[in-house]
């Protein structure tokens, strides 16, 4: 029964596509599989690639929900957010969860607010990346939707950084422990840095701006997923 709790927002994100409310089925279903998945294990769900990425599919699509309900007219957005948190789920699903207890250097709310809000920040860039498109299908209106979904990632995206920083003080003794993880955290703090400031200049707005909200998210899934998986740093505990 929880297996399929844990399968049915695939389909139900594909569905939406064509019937929108179920969308917020799936967002549900997936809410309540990871609260079970917490209560479970007696810890916050988000060790590990079966539950980050469902917890960035579940982000993704309840952060988008706000956005189409301000431009109700835009087409495809909704549905390009559904595509992609079903990939995050069907990615998810087929992951490995890590149900054993969490390491102490683990067991702290620095760690959860870290990840957590690094999780919402991590939806809010891919719903930018997605309007990011829709200004380059000519929706000039979507432009403005993107910077506000930015703006806000950016902000708990700083927010999670600061207390990732106390948790790796009060872990390792250093706020900054120079893995490739942390360096590309870093840089793409500074490539939407950048795009904020770019944004204010008349020559960058429209397509140019957009792209660099784009290729903002694609470094923000090579970090997740790339470094990761790649190389070792103070992010593995598998």
């Amino acid at each position: 029964m929880i297996t399929l709790i844990a399968f049915l927002p695939i389909p139900l994100f594909l569905f939406s596509i064509f019937r929108r409310p179920l969308l917020y089925v799936a967002v549900t279903l997936q809410g309540g599989y990871l609260l079970y998945r917490g209560a479970l294990l007696g810890r916050i769900p988000l060790v590990g690639l079966h539950d980050t990425l469902l917890f960035l599919s579940l982000s993704t699509a309840l952060f988008a929900i706000p956005f189409q309900q301000v431009r109700k007219e835009m087409r495809w957005f909704l549905e390009a957010v559904a595509l992609i948190s079903a990939v995050f789920s069907l990615a998810g699903f087929l992951s490995p969860g890590v149900d054993t207890p969490l390491p102490p250097v683990l067991k702290t709310y620095w760690f959860e607010l870290h990840v957590v809000l690094s999780f919402f920040s991590y939806g809010l860039f891919g719903i930018g990346a997605v309007l990011g498109l829709h200004v380059f299908r000519n929706d000039d209106n979507a432009e403005g939707l993107q910077y506000r979904a930015i703006l806000i990632g950016y902000l708990l995206f700083s927010l999670s950084m600061v207390f990732g920083g106390i948790w790796a003080y009060l872990a390792w003794g250093t706020y900054w422990l120079w893995t490739p993880k942390e360096i590309w955290t870093v840089l793409i703090w500074l490539v939407y840095t950048l795009y904020l400031h770019l944004r204010f200049r008349p020559w960058w707005r429209g397509r140019r701006i957009a792209a660099v909200g784009i290729v903002g998210y694609l470094m923000v899934l090579f970090t997740y997923l790339g470094v990761g998986l790649l190389m070792k740093s103070s992010h593995s505990f598998q």
